[in-house]
């Protein structure tokens, strides 16, 4: 076997271990880019090679797969906090948006969610329970539909709903649906809690909700948000279902440190 062969195969199985990332077991300085360029060398000049290497080390493949999600995991993690950064006051502030809890709370939290996501209905009742042993807080509410028609229709229908001056009732109502958000139940729970519903379609088209939709949609990509229910807190961005009991925390670290 050709001594390039050998040296290039043997550096991929290094490599394959450190995550591509360079380490001392290479035996030499090598940068990044270097050692990517001899690990394509590899199965480019001895294919069955490296897979006989992986085949008879296949933890090297799983070490790599880790060390290479959780690079991913802290540059997601940069990038979120310089989003935060860059949108702190759009996030936190919306003079004409919907909000639970103390509007001159001490601390905030953002929740971007779906009418139509069910962690999204458990994380209601989570919030439920945080603002009723907790009369400091600032519930700042996103809407942001990504669950289809009806949870669009939804999020307009509840964004409206403000002009009534029943959002939070609506906003109830909707968490509490037994089943997917439709126009007709929608609509339906309109009607039980007393509403115009015809002012209520008028408003539903309302530039201002369209506004709301859009500045939501902007930031929770900014965000790396990819799903609902996802929350901000302080200086911790928090993707995913979150407990009482780790929404509690993320509160008093966010009073700890001075923040809103």
């Amino acid at each position: 076997m050709p001594l390039q062969r050998s040296v290039g195969a043997g550096l991929l199985l290094a490599v394959l271990a450190a995550g591509l990332a360079p380490g001392p077991g290479l035996g030499q300085p090598y940068t990044e880019q270097q050692i990517k360029r001899l690990a394509l060398d590899a199965l480019r000049d001895s294919p069955e090679l490296v897979l006989e290497i992986i085949r008879e080390n296949p933890e090297v493949v799983t070490q790599a797969v880790a060390t290479l999600q959780e690079r991913e995991r802290a540059q997601q993690a940069l990038a979120a906090q310089a989003a935060l950064a860059t949108h702190r006051d759009a996030l936190l502030n919306q003079p004409h948006g919907p909000m639970l809890g103390n509007p001159d709370g001490d601390t905030t939290i953002v929740e971007f969610f779906d009418y139509n996501c069910g962690y999204c209905r458990r994380s209601s009742r989570v919030i439920h329970d945080l603002l009723k042993g907790d009369d400091q807080i600032r519930v700042v509410l996103r809407e942001w539909p990504i669950l289809g028609e009806g949870s669009r229709f939804a999020a307009r229908a509840s964004l409206a709903a403000q002009q009534q001056g029943a959002y939070q009732d609506f906003h109830r109502a909707l968490m509490d649906l037994p089943g997917q958000a439709t126009e007709a139940n929608v609509m339906g729970a309109a009607r039980a809690l007393g509403l115009d519903v015809e002012k209520l379609r008028r408003d539903m088209a309302a530039p201002e909700v369209d506004a709301h939709l859009a500045l939501s949609h902007q930031l929770a990509r900014a965000l790396g948000f990819t799903g609902t229910p996802a929350f901000v807190v302080g200086n911790t961005v928090a993707p995913g279902f979150t407990s009482l009991e780790r929404l509690q925390d993320l509160v008093q670290q966010s009073r700890s440190a001075g923040l809103r």
